[in-house]
């Protein structure tokens, strides 16, 4: 009798993950309406899904899910910008702090994409361009330099909103940030990338400070990060609260993996 050997996406679907590079919150309005030279970029990164990525960790783990429901386990054809917002739609229905559509984005759309929002255009909800790379040399080349570190989800009932010091001039900061991380990603510079996160970094500690340090956090993330940005080049948590870290290195970085960057 043979037994058929079951597929990782038997278990986890074949939904892409995302990853949200620097730039991060500029996709939301209450941020981006600061913005005095808009727009602001932040960028993206559609993955396979290669393995279980931890949910409550910035890897837009909740949306995926509800594109699993709603598709099926499988992303449909069409076009990827109508099916970001029918997946805007079903995620944030009657919610009224909505997440943005940058995780969306980075599900739906291959590759490594930046993301130019810009509160004039849609209210800022939806990026006024999206550029992206689906190059094989540079995918290789960024999941080479890209290791990613798991933590600890964020705790239950965390929130890094509470408290907010939207400075303009740290918010254009932050959207430059994703612009410089993109431009990065092209010319395969591994400091400036890493130059790029520690940036957005920096606008994070400012703008909203309890993503990086809250009382509700089971681990000190600021730590963690000055060990690795002391020896790398550069440093940034997946998402608010902890998750996994994001370590850009030319060299081995221990106990860390490689994503696998979605090319169609």
């Amino acid at each position: 009798m043979t037994h058929s050997v079951p597929s990782l996406s038997d278990v986890i679907s074949s939904v892409p993950y995302r990853l949200a590079l620097a730039g991060g919150w500029i996709d939301q309005p209450f941020v981006s309406v600061h913005d005095p030279e808009p727009p602001g970029s932040m960028v993206v990164v559609s993955v396979e899904p290669d393995r279980h990525y931890m949910d409550r960790c910035g890897i837009a783990t909740s949306t995926r899910k509800v594109a699993i429901r709603r598709w099926g386990g499988t992303l449909p054809a069409g076009d990827p910008a109508e099916l970001v917002r029918e997946l805007y739609q079903a995620e944030n229905a009657g919610k009224p702090e909505p997440s943005g559509s940058q995780d969306m984005i980075g599900l739906i759309h291959p590759g490594i994409s930046r993301l130019d929002y810009d509160i004039r255009v849609e209210g800022g909800y939806f990026p006024a361009q999206i550029e992206s790379t689906c190059d094989p040399g540079i995918a290789a080349w960024f999941e080479t330099v890209m290791n990613i570190l798991p933590l600890c989800p964020r705790p239950d009932g965390y929130s890094c909103l509470d408290v907010r010091d939207l400075q303009p001039a740290w918010v254009r900061r932050l959207g430059q940030a994703g612009r410089d991380c993109y431009a990065a990603i092209l010319a395969k510079d591994a400091a400036g990338l890493g130059e790029s996160l520690n940036e957005a970094m920096r606008c994070w500690d400012v703008l909203l400070p309890q993503c990086l340090a809250h009382p509700a956090m089971t681990v000190d993330l600021k730590a963690f990060m000055a060990y690795y940005g002391a020896r790398y080049h550069g440093v940034m948590p997946s998402g608010m609260g902890g998750g996994y870290l994001y370590v850009i290195s030319d060299e081995t970085v221990p106990g860390a993996f490689h994503p696998k960057v979605r090319l169609k």
